[in-house]
């Protein structure tokens, strides 16, 4: 079980106020799986973030459902880093699960 879908991504950080486009691109990053996002890479261009998530239009803005406004590659790279640090966070401060194998 994925821990990580049971916290609410789409509004974190908390006490920030955040437009329906912010939402969405939570929400966004909250759907992209474990190892998809283990594979990014902070150096990498901005031309191979276009690249590796695969969802951004001709004109470099990501395609998101409900967005009251364009999201470009610079501001998805910092919600997406602000993204993986606090799922980083989350797993260093949860208690380590013990196996429940019962042998």
């Amino acid at each position: 079980m994925n821990t990580d879908r049971e916290v609410d991504f789409e509004h974190v950080p908390s006490g920030v106020p955040m437009d329906e486009t912010d939402v969405s691109l939570r929400a966004y990053l909250a759907g992209l799986g474990d190892e998809h996002l283990a594979e990014y890479d902070p150096a990498w261009s901005d031309e191979r973030v276009l690249e590796w998530d695969g969802n951004f239009r001709s004109d470099g803005a990501l395609m998101l459902v409900c967005c009251e406004r364009d999201v470009d590659v610079h501001e998805f790279r910092q919600v997406l880093e602000e993204h993986l640090a606090y799922r980083r966070l989350r797993r260093n401060s949860e208690p380590k699960e013990r196996d429940a194998g019962g042998s």
